[in-house]
């Protein structure tokens, strides 16, 4: 993963003030309505029936019309590689998909909840606990968002010093100050918060206060590229943290110790571990991923395939399929029995998958694009048809709800940003027996 470069996340507001609008007065118009922050209107799936935009954006007051600024971002988003042209030389392996499909219906889009970035290529920071429930970063601040009342929540701050308030083997009791937080991960009533110093902050969500605090490493390239809670077989909660110096380390949380330490030879971007806790996916600054042993991380087969470094992975429930996120623009679905070639290659519209979650009855796969785009997979049927989510903005985090039945995304803008909520599809056709 690269040094912490902002300016390479692509700015709404700046897109539309540099665009040539017909004139000052036209610029003017824009600027206007565009970027007043005298109302933060929420948009409800009502106000959606009715045409208006899920964002707020105001299309119908502006001289640039919804598809024609879809066709400048899709020939304009600057796609940031590590390996020059990557997006290109990976089209041609692309499986076409069918859109059109309805998995998940437009619910809600929260304004006033600021979903944020702290680094352009890590986009893990929005997960949900329950339906109703859902943590993010906004700012400096770890935020809890209510589905049910709307009401929003800080749960960690770490724009100053923090530091465990519990006694543990290992534990910095001295703490942290002013943590920047690159990535997150919330599962039950653990959250853990990752640094770009290497900081790992953890809190039991059902405890006051900060229960652990450690850094993985003083080595100058040290950033938390991504946190996997799990729960081993003996019902112990662990997590993984994935660094940039090349570290994959697994945490006991039932006794705050470190328990494993795997290195590589080049940063891990991401780590998964499949559903019987045997494997891990290993991704990062190598356009070839590695399958390891969980219990010794020894490589079992290396992932070809892909042209520039990944950023994303994850593992179908069945543990026998799963998926990794590349900068070449796809997202490849994999068969652990088969690991020659992958068996599905996947593609986005304008940029990197940087994140990919897969709905726990294994249904779906949700695929994020850096911005503007998620796309929601059909598994069943073979990721035949897609389901296009489309909006304006960067992606912040992606996520299902632990019961599928709620899908939320980041959104983050200066003007726009917010947390999106869809909820699944259901048929039920038994109620028409009632009308």
């Amino acid at each position: 993963m690269d040094e912490y470069k902002m300016e390479d996340v692509d700015d709404m507001d700046k897109e539309f003030l540099d665009r040539d609008m017909d004139g000052s007065e036209s610029e003017v118009d824009v600027y206007d309505c565009l970027f007043s922050n005298s109302t933060m209107a929420d948009t409800s799936s009502a106000q959606a029936r009715k045409g208006k935009d899920i964002q707020g954006i105001p299309w119908e007051r502006l001289t640039i019309t919804r598809e024609k600024y879809r066709q400048t971002r899709l020939e304009q988003y600057k796609n940031y590689e590590n390996i020059p042209r990557s997006g290109d030389g990976s089209a041609k392996a692309c499986k076409v998909t069918k859109k059109g499909g309805s998995y998940y219906e437009f619910k809600h889009n929260a304004r006033s909840v600021k979903s944020t970035i702290r680094h352009f290529q890590l986009r893990n920071l929005v997960w949900a606990t329950s339906k109703h429930d859902v943590y993010l970063m906004s700012h400096f601040s770890v935020m809890h968002w209510s589905s049910l009342t709307c009401k929003m929540s800080e749960v960690l701050n770490v724009s100053g010093h923090v530091a465990p308030c519990e006694k543990h083997p290992g534990s910095l009791l001295e703490g942290f100050t002013q943590t920047q937080v690159s990535t997150l991960a919330v599962k039950d009533n653990l959250l853990v918060a990752g640094g770009f110093q290497g900081e790992l902050i953890c809190k039991h969500l059902d405890r006051p206060g900060v229960s652990f605090c450690s850094r993985t490493t003083y080595d100058d390239n040290a950033i938390t590229n991504a946190i996997e809670i799990y729960s081993s077989p003996s019902g112990a909660v662990h997590f993984i943290a994935s660094n940039n110096d090349g570290g994959v380390r697994d945490f006991d949380m039932e006794n705050f110790q470190l328990s494993k330490h795997f290195h590589f030879p080049w940063p891990v971007n991401h780590a998964s571990l499949s559903p019987d806790g045997k494997l891990l996916i290993i991704v990062g600054d190598n356009p070839n991923g590695i399958l390891v042993d969980s219990k010794t991380g020894k490589t079992i087969m290396s992932l070809c395939g892909h042209l520039d470094y990944s950023f994303a992975s994850g593992w179908h429930p069945d543990g026998v399929t799963f998926a990794t996120g590349n900068q070449d623009k796809t997202c490849r679905i994999w068969d652990a029995r088969y690991l020659s070639k992958s068996v599905a290659v996947l593609k986005g519209n304008l940029g990197a998958i940087r994140s990919i979650r897969y709905s726990s009855d294994g249904l779906f796969m949700g695929m994020a694009e850096p911005a503007d785009f998620v796309h929601v997979y059909d598994v069943k049927n073979g990721y035949e048809k897609e389901q296009e989510i489309d909006f304006f903005g960067e992606v912040s985090g992606m996520c299902f709800s632990p019961d599928t039945e709620s899908l939320f995304i980041g959104v983050w803008d200066r003007t726009y940003g917010s947390l999106m909520e869809y909820n699944r599809c259901r048929n039920y056709a038994y109620l028409d027996s009632f009308t």
